[in-house]
Parts: C-alpha cells; sequence; structure tokens
C-alpha cells in the first residue's frame, strides 16, 4: 500500500507502507541512540533506521567532545603539546605521549638514554594492561554480567598504584619528555612493579574463568557482528579489533621502536595475537590473552632495568626548544589501535601543522559497515566489542 504526504509546498512524497502479519501495518523508524547512552560509551551518537526489531541502516555521527586538539598543538611548544595529547584517549595516555615525543626526537636527531627506553617500553605496556582491563571490565557489564569488573579493576588499581607512584598521575601521567622520561624511576620502584605483575598474574584467573566458556556470554557474542578482513583494510580499521579479524599487523613488531625490536625479536617474549572469526567473541578473546603478553613484555623489561648500570633518565634540552625544519609521521601501536602524528615544522618552537590519527575514529566509522541487518538486542554487544573512546574520535 502506497500513501501520498506532503513535504514541501508543491511536492509530494511517497511513503511505502508494508502490511505485516495480521494486518498491521509497518514502516521503517529512525531511531537515536545516544549522544548519551549506555551503550555508547560516552557522547557518541548512533543514527539508525530499524524494520521491526533488525537495522537497516547505521550512521554513526561524532563531534560532541570535539575540542579542536589539532590546532590546540599548533600554538603551544612541544613541552606543553605532551599535556595536551595524552587527553584523546584518556585510557592510554603514555602511549598518546609517546608519539608525540619520538616523532620530535627523531627530527632532532637525538638519541635517548637506554635506561629511558626500555623505562618507557615497560611504562607502555603496563598502560596497555590498564586500557585493555577497562574493557574486559565494562564489556561484560554491558551484556549484563555484573561480577567481572569487580575482578578488573581490582587489577587495575594494583597496577594504577605503581604508575601514578612513578609518574604522579592517576590517568593523564605526563611523564614522557622529549629525549626520555620527566625523572628517574623512584628507590625500590622495580621491586612493587615485579610484585603487583606476580600479583595480577596470580588473579587473573579469577576474571577469565568469568568470560571464557560462559555460556550466556557466548551466546550473545559467537557469529555476532562479524568484521570481514577486507572492510577492515578498507576502513584502515587496526588494533585488536582488526587483529580478530585476522589481519596480522602490530607496529611493535612490523616498524618497531622503543625496545620493541628487541622484544619482538626472535629470542623476545613478544608475539602478535589474532582470530580469524572476526566476532563479537573473537575481540574479546584477543584482548584477553594480548593482557598476558603486555605483562610478559613489562616483565621483560623489568629484568633488563635491573641489569643495566645507573645512568641519565632523560637528555638535558635547551631552554627553548625548537625542532628543525622538516615533517615527520610518528606511529605507534596504541591499546587500540595505530596512533599516528604528522607533525611539520618551520622551525619553530612550536609546530608548523600536527594531524592526528587516532584509532578510535577509523574502529567507529566501520559501524556503519558491521550494524545493517542485524538485531537491535545485538547492537549492544557488537558496540561494546569495538573498544574505542569517545575523546580518541573527536579528538
Amino acid at each position: 500500500m502506497t500513501e501520498t504526504t506532503a513535504s514541501a509546498p508543491g511536492r509530494r512524497q511517497a511513503l511505502t507502507v508494508g502490511i505485516g502479519a495480521g494486518g498491521l501495518a509497518t514502516a521503517d523508524m529512525v531511531l537515536n541512540i545516544g549522544p548519551q547512552h549506555p551503550a555508547t560509551h560516552g557522547v557518541l551518537r548512533l543514527r539508525i533506521v530499524v524494520d521491526g526489531e533488525r537495522i537497516v541502516s547505521a550512521e554513526p555521527i561524532v563531534g560532541y567532545m570535539h575540542r579542536g586538539a589539532e590546532k590546540l598543538f599548533e600554538v603551544r611548544d612541544y613541552r606543553q603539546i605532551i599535556v595536551l595529547a595524552n587527553r584523546h584517549d584518556w585510557l592510554s595516555a603514555f602511549s598518546n605521549e609517546l608519539g608525540v615525543v619520538l616523532g620530535v626526537e627523531q627530527m632532532l636527531g637525538m638519541e635517548v638514554p637506554e635506561r629511558a627506553v626500555w623505562a618507557r617500553t615497560a611504562l607502555a605496556e603496563l598502560n596497555r594492561v590498564l586500557n585493555h582491563l577497562m574493557f574486559l571490565g565494562s564489556y561484560p557489564l554491558e551484556l549484563g554480567a555484573i561480577t567481572p569488573v569487580f575482578h578488573a579493576f581490582r587489577e587495575r588499581e594494583e597496577l594504577q598504584a605503581v604508575m601514578e607512584e612513578v609518574s604522579g598521575g592517576r590517568m593523564h601521567y605526563m611523564f614522557n619528555r622529549v629525549g626520555g622520561l620527566k625523572e628517574d624511576l623512584p628507590a625500590g620502584w622495580m621491586g612493587r612493579v615485579d610484585k603487583a605483575i606476580a600479583n595480577v598474574r596470580v588473579r587473573l584467573p579469577d576474571l577469565e574463568r568469568l568470560i571464557v566458556g560462559n555460556e550466556i556470554l557466548e551466546a550473545r557474542t559467537r557469529g555476532v557482528g562479524v568484521l570481514p578482513l577486507s572492510t577492515v583494510q578498507a576502513y584502515g580499521v587496526s588494533g585488536p579489533i582488526a587483529r580478530a579479524s585476522g589481519l596480522d599487523v602490530d607496529l611493535r613488531r612490523d616498524a618497531p621502536y622503543l625496545a620493541y625490536g628487541e622484544l619482538f625479536g626472535d629470542k623476545g617474549p613478544g608475539r602478535v595475537v589474532t582470530r580469524t572469526a572476526g566476532d563479537c567473541l573473537s575481540r574479546l578473546e584477543v584482548l584477553l590473552e594480548q593482557v598476558h603478553v603486555s605483562l610478559d613484555l613489562a616483565q621483560a623489561c623489568l629484568d633488563r632495568l635491573v641489569q643495566l648500570p645507573q645512568g641519565p633518565i632523560n637528555v638535558k634540552l635547551p631552554k627553548v626548544l625548537k625542532v628543525p625544519e622538516g615533517e615527520i609521521y610518528s606511529a605507534t601501536e596504541n591499546p587500540l589501535g595505530f596512533n599516528g602524528y604528522y607533525l611539520v615544522s618551520r622551525g619553530e618552537k612550536t609546530p608548523w601543522r600536527l594531524k592526528l590519527r587516532s584509532a578510535s575514529f577509523n574502529n567507529v566509522s566501520v559501524l556503519s559497515e558491521m550494524l545493517p541487518g542485524q538485531l537491535i538486542a545485538d547492537m549492544v554487544a557488537i558496540l561494546g566489542s569495538m573498544f574505542f573512546v569517545v575523546g580518541d574520535v573527536d579528538k
């Protein structure tokens, strides 16, 4: 049946209405999920068109948290940029700082002390574990399981304590500096980190038992929200989400920085975790296994730091730091995927341009391909498995 409705003066628009079972009229509906909704991890808005319980199309609408980070970078010197750069993905603050300082150091031709290299790598991997534990606790919560989040936060607090001790910050560490780290590691800190890692290893099976093999969780996630490898490559999806679809790419191994060249070498503990199914369950499994790998990497860094002789943790910088004229793209494997800074310098103390390529933006953009054809009830399971931070989307 077709009805004719008025849409504008002098124009008519046709609205097709189907007659469903029992003679009930049905029509597509446009629904807004967010920008404040329990399924959206923050102020993300999804405009979906549904036919009954099934999603016909989905459009991610971003920008509600946009603060113009890239333009703010351009009016601040390289020390001040670090303070701003760690905030777009607030679960990966230390890794965000790394991309900036690594790019500037490369343009300066600066060699960083060995102790700083290994300490940075250890802190980056501890930050990765903190990031993953957040999602390992919150994702089951979104599916109706309350207990896992308490176990995840217990382990987070264990590691958060040593991160706070060394940097002074719980989330925004601001511990990286061009040329190394802000200050030396506190006396006895490495022993406390070693103990924290051991405690987390012992208790992590408690969290795994609640997730792995859980019949309800597997029913909600197995075969749901399948992301094909071709779509991953087309949208530039990266990180655990891409590796769960079979993309065997990790910048720590493939374009090594810091100490990752040795850690991902033949005798190192580093390995890339992948799955092939590309569904919600695979993404969760990749995240869980990567926690174990990151703990191994952090432990290896600590073992090396203990063996290194005492020495500087940073390079003394001039009062006014100017970067030579040129351009560089510095990419790191952040917990959520590729994080890149494209820096253009004109020889001043502030960058002429600094473009941020965040992981979450691409990972959210692909929702327009994933959600059509899915049930509304499965939308929450799919959104939760995409592991994004809205600030990292909007910048």
